[in-house]
């Protein structure tokens, strides 16, 4: 069998900011740079309906194929499998986002859904799936997809987060965490991290112990909010 296929990876780990690692993020960062230099051209009907839909199209071939090559595996579980993590959360909300261009959905997607994306792939939750194995290109893909998403409702669409999204969006995150803690004990699961903290290296193991680190989060979940919007805040005093 093809090792780069298998459920148990690779024999060795993902290391953090090697070449494949700092090679996928720079695709993704030139991804969101040529969305902003043809934003002009991708307000048109027929090209901004091609973006929209193909990436829409992109994002759920990634989910579609995650839980496929995990049945296919045997490895498919309740507690592990479902779409329950912030970020798989988020690749279907940014699949909604595009095909619906719900300022609502924007709002959310690029408060918290952004973070957490950004966080993922700054230190992703691999272990084994080292490149070239299919889930490290499903993971970059994926993630990165959802960073083009977001900055693609601001450069093309000129959607703009407001103060009141910060708060709209931060008591949404809120509501979403209780739902997917309350699936978490049903299927013993660990979706969001709210029953305990990542094997890999995170942000988290500088916020305590279970179970405060989840207030601390709270503070950082709702700093990013901020940082996220803040920049939009200065432009608009600026050009006021």
């Amino acid at each position: 069998m093809n090792p780069n296929w298998s459920i148990h990876g690779l024999d060795h780990p993902f290391i953090l900011f090697d070449w494949h690692h700092d090679l996928a993020l720079l695709l993704i960062l030139a991804a969101v740079l040529l969305t902003y230099i043809y934003r002009k051209k991708l307000r048109g009907p027929s090209a901004n309906l091609r973006f929209r839909v193909v990436l829409a199209a992109l994002l759920l071939l990634c989910e579609i194929s995650l839980e496929s090559w995990q049945a296919y595996e045997g490895a498919w579980t309740l507690d592990f499998s479902l779409p329950l993590q912030l970020c798989s959360i988020s690749l279907l909300l940014a699949i909604l986002m595009l095909l619906s261009k719900s300022y609502r959905l924007f709002e959310f997607m690029f408060l918290a859904g952004l973070g957490g994306a950004l966080q993922a792939l700054l230190t992703p939750d691999l272990g084994n799936y080292a490149f070239p194995h299919f889930r490290t290109f499903e993971f970059f893909i994926g993630h990165g997809a959802v960073v083009v998403a977001c900055f693609f409702m601001v450069f093309v669409e000129r959607y703009r987060p407001t103060f009141g999204s910060v708060w709209r969006s931060f008591a949404a995150l809120n509501v979403l965490a209780l739902v997917v803690y309350g699936l978490d004990l049903l299927t013993g699961g660990n979706y969001m991290f709210l029953a305990h903290k990542p094997s890999n290296a995170s942000i988290l193991d500088v916020l305590g112990p279970w179970p405060w680190y989840l207030l601390s989060l709270e503070g950082v979940a709702l700093a990013m909010h901020l940082l996220f919007w803040a920049p939009f805040a200065l432009l608009k005093k600026k050009t006021a």
